[in-house]
């Protein structure tokens, strides 16, 4: 149950980050293609839909993360050294800051991929629009309210199955 509500917030991530229906989420996704190289007017489209979408916020605290999930995973085979291992981190941290722009720019490149130059100006000028504003603003509430209902009905089917393998079980002679 635990790895079935692990993917469900998986897709739920994919969908935020993606801002796509949830009805494509049911599709296969194929595997990605090879990196083609995106003109400049499409990467900056491509980080101005980004930008209107605040998806910065997703990773802004990514280098922190990682340095803070670094030093926790080290502290745990070097108990004595958590003193220099929080110091440690806060130079790594330091030395590191901004590195969480290449996630950004990761992100820029997968959407020129996924979209043409024209198909991004586009939506540029959609999400500018007053639905589009609303697709922005109501979007984020949009998934986490199906999220919740995922989860919860995630929860509830599995007792169901549960309640199924119990019966099928015991019509066997054996009470699991």
């Amino acid at each position: 149950m635990k790895n079935f509500l692990k993917a469900i917030s998986a897709a739920g991530l994919a969908l935020a980050l993606a801002g796509l229906p949830a009805a494509a989420q049911q599709k296969a996704m194929p595997a990605p293609a090879a990196p083609t190289k995106a003109s400049p007017a499409a990467i900056a489209a491509a980080k101005e839909i980004l930008a209107m979408k605040n998806a910065s916020a997703m990773y802004g605290n990514a280098v922190p993360g990682v340095v803070e999930q670094t030093k926790n995973t080290l502290m745990q085979s070097n108990l004595n050294l958590q003193k220099d291992l929080n110091e440690v981190a806060l130079i790594v941290a330091k030395n590191l800051a901004g590195r969480e722009k290449e996630i950004g720019e990761g992100m820029a490149q997968a959407y020129a991929g996924e979209f043409t130059e024209q198909e991004l100006k586009d939506l540029v000028i959609f999400y500018k629009s007053p639905l589009g504003q609303k697709l922005i603003a109501s979007e984020p509430r949009a998934i986490q309210t199906s999220m919740a209902f995922m989860n919860q009905w995630a929860q509830s089917f599995g007792e169901v199955v549960n309640g199924q393998f119990r019966a099928e079980m015991k019509k066997r002679g054996k009470d699991i």
